[in-house]
């Protein structure tokens, strides 16, 4: 049955007493099912009519739509503001979305109506991105299918122009995080074995990230209470993040699921840690890490530190997510096997752990093939006494490139 009740909508004035724009809307209680009359002012016209927008974009005022049509930027703020509500994302994903649409937003485009938004002027947009690189396109270009993919559910188009258009490859050379060498490593390691805590406030965080791989992140977020001494290690749980006000916080979980894993404590750092965690004591939450107003540490604090102490050291081209790819590289190094790497280092995939670690992988696979080949030879799986020799193909004319596919 159709409902025949008028859709309130609202409307957009100027206030001549306060000498601002005036926006009337209606929200509908959840409940009672009751619509309210409210009221805001705006010091422009264009802030008002975008508060009325987003307003009926949350509502799915057809009426509205229909007759005003909903900016994409408008729309992909709403539904980055529905996906925080509902708790599908947290409030530091939020941000980074945020980042993503404000780059949408230095587009003309953004502040079309989504219906009169063609493939062409999307293609040309994404392809100004290509001097970014591969994840922001990619990210870019995911919200984007998002806002159109919703619009052409909802009725708002008729045609997804996101179909006609194609990805652009960035030109911009991936950044690639490298491990500290065996050398840089021993050298970095004595350096803070030897200097107090007073003058390398990072000293143990760095340590934990270097043999124990956390996330720089997760070690700032690190109380008393996650330190098991008795069992020797180190309970992953929770990370510092931050809000949509882009304020650090502490967030309620790792960074994945797979984050929330236990890492045993190598013996030699132990006694660096129990004294990091006696001055934990009368700090905020029992925290390890503290600022000098006693509160939570910034990670890009830890970075800009580390990066200036190994410039000095003659060590270039490190950030602290280095560390952690150096306990990643060691382990694989000493024979981990993947599996086992990915627990401890809390991916969400193994496949994760194996691109992050190509490289390192390939220099052991040589190695590894090496066995099976030596395998193959000691439980005599096949006669080698009558292989050919390479100097068997060498007849009159054939050399070893007479057998080549072209």
């Amino acid at each position: 049955m159709a409902n025949n009740k008028k859709e309130k909508i609202g409307s957009i004035y100027y206030d001549k007493k306060d000498n601002r724009f005036r926006c009337t809307y209606y929200i509908t209680d959840k409940d009672t099912l009751v619509e309210t009359r409210k009221s805001k002012s705006f010091l422009t016209e264009q802030e008002a009519k975008d508060f009325l927008t987003n307003i009926q974009c949350q509502k799915g005022s057809e009426l509205y739509i229909k007759n005003n049509g909903i900016p994409l930027n408008q729309l992909l703020r709403n539904l980055a503001e529905r996906k925080l509500d509902s708790n599908t994302i947290k409030e530091g994903q939020y941000t980074r979305l945020l980042y993503s649409i404000q780059n949408i937003e230095k587009s003309p485009m953004a502040y079309k109506s989504i219906e009169e938004i063609s493939s062409t002027e999307i293609q040309e947009y994404l392809n100004t991105l290509k001097n970014y690189s591969e994840s922001t396109i990619k990210k870019i270009s995911g919200l984007l299918k998002q806002a159109f993919s919703y619009s052409l559910n909802k009725g708002y188009i008729n045609k997804n122009p996101m179909i006609d258009t194609i990805r652009p490859k960035s030109t911009k050379q991936e950044k690639i995080v490298r491990a500290l060498t065996l050398e840089e490593q021993q050298a970095f390691t004595n350096y803070l074995m030897q200097i107090p805590r007073s003058d390398e406030p990072f000293k143990v965080a760095y340590l934990i990230e270097m043999y124990l791989g956390l996330r720089i992140g997760e070690v700032l977020a690190l109380k008393n209470s996650d330190i098991d001494l008795q069992k020797n290690l180190i309970r992953v749980n929770r990370t510092l993040t931050i809000d949509k006000n882009k304020k650090i916080i502490m967030g309620d979980s790792t960074k994945t699921y797979a984050g929330t894993r236990e890492v045993p404590i190598p013996d030699f750092i132990k006694n660096e840690i129990i004294s990091q965690m006696k001055s934990a004591n009368n700090n905020k939450e029992h925290l390890l890490f503290v600022d000098s107003k006693n509160n939570y540490m910034n990670p890009k604090n830890a970075n800009r530190l580390l990066k200036h102490t190994l410039k000095m050291m003659g060590i270039e081209n490190v950030s602290t997510h280095s560390l952690r790819h150096t306990y990643g590289t060691r382990c694989i190094e000493a024979g981990m096997r993947a599996v086992a790497l990915q627990r401890l280092m809390g991916h969400r995939d193994i496949s994760i752990t194996l691109n992050n670690y190509t490289s390192v992988f390939n220099k052991y696979k040589e190695a590894e093939l090496e066995k099976v080949n030596s395998y193959y030879l000691n439980n005599n799986i096949f006669d080698n006494t009558n292989l050919p020799l390479l100097e068997d193909f060498e007849t009159k004319n054939e050399t070893m490139e007479d057998f080549e596919i072209e």
